[in-house]
């Protein structure tokens, strides 16, 4: 069980680092899976600085929280996924968005096996 939970961590990980290195990249071939076009100048800047430190982030502290084997390390993706499954909902009830239901539900699932992890898997102090 321990070692499919970690593998369970590892796999969103892994596509979270590639997914923010494609942001920094290759931004053009991977906007248009979030349903963005590219902005010019500042806008530009916002959208791959912002996309690729975020992903980074994700997949950076899951794998630190696997190596070391300290559950605080799961806590900063767990609350970037379930602020932004959040975000989404506001998005969609007062802003008129499209409802992003399997996007949302991948983060709600991914920060759910976060949240299992850092109970069950070991941890040091």
């Amino acid at each position: 069980m321990e070692k499919l939970l970690k593998l369970l961590v590892l796999l969103p990980a892994i596509f979270f680092l590639v997914t923010g290195i494609r942001w920094l990249v290759a931004p053009a071939a991977i906007a248009p899976t979030f349903g963005l076009t590219l902005a010019d100048g500042l806008g530009l800047s916002s959208q791959i600085g912002d996309m690729a430190g975020f992903f980074l982030t994700l997949g950076s502290c899951m794998l630190i929280a696997l190596i070391v084997e300290r559950r605080s390390w799961y806590y900063p993706p767990m609350m970037l996924l379930a602020i932004t499954a959040l975000g989404r909902v506001v998005a969609w009830l007062l802003h008129d968005a499209t409802l992003a239901a399997s996007q949302i539900a991948v983060e709600v699932i991914v920060a759910l096996i976060l949240l299992v992890a850092s109970r069950r898997l070991p941890h040091k102090g």
